[in-house]
């Protein structure tokens, strides 16, 4: 890259860095680290919601899909402003009785301490894998376009991250998510005028688009294994965002950062809003740039974006765009190294200790920082190692193993609620059930052809929006089950 380029990035790294520096100041409680002393506004946890659901990989794949396909991936996205105005109305209240510090907080409440140690473990263990991966995927494309090696731009990433994250905690990660969004927001504009500026125009680049149906946005066939259908997207997408925001801690504990109930609802609701734009921006970047004659089909959807930023995007604004992709994948490291130290803290540690000092929980959730970054940046690295010389299938089974537990997580939620007579006992089981059979449905089609059993070949057809809602089912009916077979005087 030109040097231009690189002091866009440097320039971006540095921000990042002070914006960590100046978060750390009247910070003296784990509340203060961990939710922002309950102080921020909505507008700025709306728009951190949406750049830690936002990945590196999402920012040049979206592309990819509008270049190779049409519009039909917002169906999702409108799934997930159902979803999330759900959870408003439905989990949200319930979050705010009390004081409490994580998502899994609420699940004692109802099932006891050892219901939601589990339910934490499960969110530690599938967010460290997946994100471990997402450090990897993010530090590709970086790797790619700076020139470094793919383990130098994991350190450097990673690194960068941990500093800020460790030094100004969840208020950091929150105003530098704010930056980041307008970072990679800006490239995405930019480029999307560019693209139309090559293809003549964007009236012209849009009537050639609707010509050959790029910008079809509703199908409404009922088909379990087509991807992208509007039934598909409106329960998957809402049944996903449901779990995603209304049990992952990740989201969960932005929510709690607010000042209030009302906050919360529209930081929610309002990044639902924000996210249908946002898809919408780059998957009009993918037709434009393939009404401009820049997808050739003989490069991989991935590519395409990333080929267009190196090829045709002037000194300055290609730095944007890399900084950018660089953007939306700290921003994942920083919301995963927070969270996971944070769940930590309260749901183990505080919970085994009985440790209660909000000055010690302060200084023991800041070396689970440490130890989490360090620990996501050495998952990434043998991710990297591991997929070498190969076509990743170890980022595929890491991708699915940790989207494979939100109908779990969602359906103890749903027993919660519903079942008074649901016990603890109830959930763990429905949970493990239901992680167990999930792996089975997402790994059918190579476990057929390993093992030759043909039945599971119609499972492996199964489109993946509908994974959350098989599993979510699957837990609650389980969870229905134990509760009758375990019966009233059952523990």
């Amino acid at each position: 890259m030109s040097t231009p380029d690189l002091l866009v990035i440097v320039a971006y790294f540095v921000a990042t860095l002070g914006i960590g520096l100046w978060s750390t100041r009247r910070q003296s409680t784990a509340g203060d680290y961990f939710l922002g002393a309950r102080d921020l506004p909505a507008w700025a946890v709306l728009f951190s919601i949406v750049a830690t659901e936002t990945s590196a990989l999402t920012v040049l794949s979206v592309p990819g899909v509008g270049a190779r396909g049409d519009l039909t991936f917002l169906q999702i996205a409108f799934g997930y402003l159902v979803g999330r105005s759900v959870v408003a109305v439905w989990l949200l209240p319930g979050y705010f009785r009390g004081t409490q510090e994580t998502a899994y907080a609420r699940l004692e409440s109802r099932f006891g301490s050892r219901t939601r140690r589990a339910m934490s473990v499960i969110f530690l263990a599938t967010r460290f894998l997946g994100d471990g991966v997402r450090i990897f995927v993010g530090a590709i494309p970086l790797a790619l376009l700076t020139g470094w090696s793919i383990p130098a731009a994991i350190i450097v990433m990673g690194l960068v991250t941990l500093v800020y994250t460790w030094a100004g905690g969840l208020k950091a990660v929150v105003w530098t998510d704010v930056i980041q969004l307008a970072v990679y927001v800006a490239g995405g504009i930019a480029a999307l005028l560019i693209a139309w500026n090559i293809g003549g125009g964007a009236a012209a680049s849009l009537s050639r688009a609707a010509d050959a149906n790029h910008l079809r946005v509703f199908d409404f066939a009922v088909n379990f294994t087509s991807t992208y259908t509007f039934i598909g997207g409106l329960i998957g997408g809402a049944l996903l965002s449901a779990a995603s925001h209304g049990t992952d801690h990740l989201i969960v504990q932005r929510l709690l950062a607010t000042r209030s109930l009302r906050d919360a609802r529209l930081a929610l609701v309002g990044s639902g809003v924000v996210v249908i734009l946002q898809f919408l921006l780059f998957l009009l970047v993918g037709v434009a740039i393939w009404s401009a004659g820049l997808a050739p089909a003989e490069l991989q959807g991935d590519q395409i974006f990333a080929r267009f930023i190196i090829e045709k995007l002037p000194v300055g604004l290609a730095g944007l765009l890399v900084a950018g992709i660089l953007a939306a994948a700290m921003s994942t490291v920083a919301s995963s190294i927070n969270a996971l130290a944070s769940s930590m803290t309260h749901d183990l540690y505080a919970g085994w200790t009985g440790e209660r000092d909000p000055a010690r929980l302060l200084r023991v959730g800041r070396l689970f920082s440490i130890v989490w970054g360090l620990s996501l940046i050495g998952a990434a690295l043998l991710f990297h190692v591991y997929a070498s010389g190969t076509d990743t299938p170890v980022v595929v089974l890491a991708l699915s193993i940790a989207s494979v537990t939100y109908g779990a997580l969602l359906g103890a939620y749903i027993l919660a609620g519903a079942w008074s007579r649901a016990a603890g006992t109830d959930v763990i089981i429905a949970a493990a059930v239901t992680i167990a059979v999930m792996l089975l449905v997402i790994f059918a089609r190579p476990l057929s052809t390993l093992t030759g059993t043909e039945w599971l070949a119609p499972v492996a057809r199964l489109a993946w929006p509908w994974y959350v809602p098989l599993g979510t089912t699957l837990c609650v009916l389980t969870g229905l089950i134990s509760a009758r077979v375990r019966g009233p005087e059952g523990t």
